[in-house]
């Protein structure tokens, strides 16, 4: 039997990606997020339209892409509730969000320089992305708050130890992304630790989950 719900939260299950890009100042921004899906060589990310990331990647054209496997959850959940722009909107300071400028050292990861863009890679990241923005559009109506960014993959980094020897493809037993669901994050299919955004979005089990 099934009952029909007015679903408050849509996030079946997709994998945590840290966006670096750079700043006005030509410093490093980063940012976790959770709305990605992949395509042949192209990414599709949704984001927040206010977002610091959001206005880099649009002023930028490029990022990267790094993504984030299951026993990184720490290093994601310490960049939770931050925000690389100084002025925080209502919303966000109502949830708890504060600004903080240097979000590789809040995150405890090290910058990388990239081959083909001016954001840095992290380097404990066993997967990197250089990218190039092609095309970003509103989601939904105009005043949404969301927005969509088409992203081409231009070089990509990947760990030795993940790559299947004498192939150029990633060991799917050896990779275990982190997965945020329903704003939990997850990894070889269990929860990993309590999440620290389902707090602040008041999820029902906010607090509860854990290994």
């Amino acid at each position: 039997m099934h009952r029909t719900l007015d679903l408050k939260v849509m996030y079946f299950g997709t994998p945590v990606v840290l966006v670096s890009t750079r700043n006005p100042d030509g410093t490093a921004n980063l940012a976790p997020m959770s709305s990605a899906w992949w395509l042949n060589d192209h990414c599709v990310l949704g984001l927040g339209d206010s977002a610091r990331t959001a206005a880099n990647l649009h002023r930028e054209q490029e990022c990267v892409l790094n993504l984030v496997p299951s026993g990184m959850v720490d290093v994601v959940d310490r960049l939770a509730l931050t925000t690389g722009s100084p002025e925080l909107s209502p919303r966000k300071a109502a949830m708890g969000y504060e600004f903080v400028p240097d979000k590789f050292a809040r995150a405890g990861v090290t910058e990388q320089a990239s081959d083909l863009v001016r954001a840095p890679r992290v380097a404990e990241c066993p997967v990197q992305l250089e990218c190039a923005l092609v095309q970003e559009s509103v989601l939904g109506s105009p005043g949404s708050g969301a927005a969509v960014f088409q992203v081409r993959v231009l070089r990509s980094h990947v760990a030795e130890g993940l790559i299947i020897p004498g192939t150029h493809y990633v060991d799917p037993v050896g990779w275990d992304p982190l997965i945020m669901k329903f704003c939990e994050f997850f990894g070889e299919g269990s929860a990993v630790r309590p999440s620290r955004l389902a707090e602040a979005w008041e999820m029902p089990h906010a607090g509860v989950l854990t290994r």
